[in-house]
Parts: structure tokens; C-alpha cells; sequence
């Protein structure tokens, strides 16, 4: 397999505008070759979903997943340029397998890693730092195994991160990728909340045995 350069994967983002890491990736499918790259991000519909990406996308529309059993929920909001597009199959199809999606992934919270707040990441930090298999090691040491395994937890918690449910070889932001290039506007995943049933409820735990013994004995 050739080297894929930093100055290959930077002539193939200044050719398509696509993204370094989808550059990267096009350039490790094809062998290093730059006519085929910039064909395989084309045909996925990276390379013109990118040059929409700057542009205003206030439309769209909410869709809602329902597990089966009725026990998880989804609302999403995913927008859009047009109300036209927002009622094609495409979007209306994004819209469904991204709630999916979310509804299948208990541990994300965040749309991408950007949105983490800084105070979660130092939160992730301390708790990293402090670790038994740690101590001992040099402090610079410790800081780079840290920054790694908080590199790792922060793309756990975001959407954008997460291997597609039905197609493991793509992220959510591949696909969305993808569909964007298909539909010739901007789409972006704005929000989301999960509802689980009976998440934050305090149950009272009854001990039935003891219960059922001490009315025998009465």
C-alpha cells in the first residue's frame, strides 16, 4: 500500500474541500491515488456536502423513534436548507435511522465532541489521572496515556462518532455526509434527548422475603 502523506491528504482537501479525515480515509481505500480518492469521495457525496457546509440550514423537521416495548424514546431535530427537501425520502429516511440510532446508543449526550463542556473533560481528566495502573509512571507519561483514553471517552459520548447502526463502516457523520451530497443541500443533526422509562424515578425497594417471614411469625 502507498503512504498516504499529510501533503497527499492536504492536495486532495484543497481539490474536493473535503474534510482531512475523509481525505484520509478516501486516499487509505484507494491506495494512495488521487483521481480515485477524489472519485470515492464523489460518489459517497462527501466532497459537495462539504462546500454546502458553511451555508444556513434553518429547516428541517423533528422526528421520534419509539423503541419496541415502548420503554425508550427519541426526539431529534435535523435540519435543513428547504421545506422541500425536509419532506423528501432521503431526509424523511436520515431523520428515522439517526433516532434509531440514538435510541441504540444509551451512552451518548452530545451531538459532537466540541459540545462537551470543560467541565465534563476535566471531570474525565481527574478520574482518568487517578487511576491504579498509573501510578508510578512518569508524569509526562501519564498525561499523554490520559489524553488518549479522554480522546476515546469523548467520541463515546458523541453522536457524530458513533459506527452507523446499519452500516459499521460509516460514522453517524459519514452518513450524513452521504445523504447531504445526494440531496445537494446542507443537513446537520441540530439536537436530541433520549427518554428511557423510569429514568431519575426513585424506587422503593420492598425486601418481600423478610416481609412475607415476619407475617408468618406474627
Amino acid at each position: 500500500m502507498a503512504e498516504v502523506t499529510a501533503k497527499l491528504v492536504k492536495d486532495l482537501r484543497d481539490k474536493t474541500a473535503a474534510g482531512m479525515m475523509d481525505c484520509k480515509k478516501a486516499l487509505l481505500e484507494n491506495d494512495g491515488d488521487l483521481t480515485k480518492a477524489t472519485e470515492w469521495l464523489r460518489k459517497k457525496g462527501i466532497a459537495s456536502a462539504e462546500k454546502k457546509s458553511g451555508r444556513v440550514a434553518a429547516e428541517g423537521a423533528i422526528g421520534s423513534y419509539i423503541h419496541t416495548g415502548a420503554r425508550v424514546g427519541v426526539l431529534l431535530e435535523l435540519n435543513c436548507e428547504t421545506d422541500f427537501v425536509a419532506r423528501g425520502e432521503l431526509f424523511q429516511g436520515l431523520l428515522r435511522d439517526v433516532a434509531m440510532q440514538i435510541a441504540a446508543c444509551p451512552n451518548v449526550e452530545y451531538v459532537n465532541t466540541d459540545e462537551i463542556p470543560d467541565q465534563v473533560i476535566e471531570n474525565e481528566k481527574s478520574i482518568e489521572m487517578g487511576r491504579d495502573d498509573l501510578s508510578g509512571k512518569p508524569e509526562e507519561m501519564k498525561k499523554r496515556i490520559v489524553e488518549g483514553r479522554i480522546g476515546k471517552r469523548l467520541k463515546e459520548l458523541a453522536l457524530m462518532e458513533q459506527p452507523f447502526i446499519r452500516d459499521s463502516s460509516l460514522t453517524v457523520a459519514e452518513l450524513v455526509k452521504q445523504v447531504a451530497g445526494q440531496i445537494g443541500e446542507n443537513v446537520k443533526i441540530r439536537r436530541f434527548t433520549r427518554f428511557t422509562l423510569g429514568e431519575g424515578i426513585d424506587i422503593e425497594k420492598t425486601d418481600f422475603a423478610s416481609e412475607v417471614a415476619s407475617m408468618s411469625v406474627g
